[in-house]
């Protein structure tokens, strides 16, 4: 009797334990869009990791090892070094997405550095375990191939934005895509580190802060950028945050992080 109440509590914990592990993973949306038998052959390989502000994934010209799933409110930027010293970013990446080599197999070198822009908690698994899950449950190299779609379309639009768009738009789309991705309205970066990310001075970058925060869409302290109005911040910006959400709708429907204003 005594053996079996301890066996019982025991499978009650290991229940437990499970679904608190779901609960963690399923805050990416990837994870949570996975069908089950698909989780259920990448969950028994995720580690839970986290992460700092500034550490580096991975660099360009790296073998790719693992595809890292981030959490709620973390996010990465994929980054391409110049040979001047300056650094673009290319993408940015968070709760809605996937992060390392998921569709190709075999050697995969990264072409950007994943940097952590906000710290944080992953889901990492290993390449050599994804691409044994993907072999078992085919949907998931479709779900794979449908993010990447909407990855290489960010990057795209994100070219575009940057040859037409004045600062102030390009600001105010990419703090947009940051409060999604974060799932709060306090931003913790910095108008040194943004204006670095823009390729501006930052006197330059607080000029436009400043008229942001007149019209109320914002307010910033000591590294900290609040989202006071949203529908002021959607009015600011120009189309390619629209633009790069409705594909990710179209391809993944119910990905993209958005939140209401």
């Amino acid at each position: 009797m005594k053996r079996n109440l301890v066996r019982s509590r025991r499978r009650a914990a290991d229940t437990m334990g499970r679904r608190a592990r779901h609960r963690v993973w399923t805050t990416n949306q990837i994870l949570r869009l996975l069908p089950t038998a698909g989780l259920d052959a990448i969950i028994p390989w995720l580690d839970q990791v986290e992460l700092s502000q500034g550490e580096s994934l991975f660099e360009a010209g790296d073998d790719l090892t693992h595809a890292y799933f981030p959490l709620s409110g973390m996010v990465v930027g994929l980054i391409l070094p110049m040979s001047d010293g300056r650094a673009l970013e290319a993408a940015t990446i968070g709760r809605e997405g996937v992060v390392g080599g998921i569709v190709s197999i075999g050697h995969k070198p990264a072409f950007a550095r994943g940097l952590v822009q906000l710290p944080g908690q992953v889901a990492r698994i290993s390449l050599p375990r994804l691409e044994a899950a993907r072999r078992t449950v085919p949907k998931l190299h479709d779900i794979f191939a449908r993010y990447t779609d909407c990855l290489v379309a960010q990057v795209l639009q994100s070219v575009g934005c940057a040859s037409v768009h004045p600062l102030e738009a390009r600001y105010a789309r990419w703090l947009l895509t940051m409060h999604d991705r974060v799932g709060h309205p306090e931003l913790p970066l910095t108008q040194e580190a943004l204006a670095e990310k823009f390729g501006v001075a930052r006197t330059y970058l607080t000029r436009i802060a400043g008229a942001l925060h007149r019209r109320g869409a914002i307010s910033y302290n000591r590294g900290l950028i609040h989202i006071d109005n949203r529908v002021v911040l959607e009015e600011s910006a120009c189309e390619c945050y629209n633009v790069a959400r409705g594909h990710f709708e179209r391809m993944l429907p119910g990905v993209y992080p958005t939140m209401e204003p």
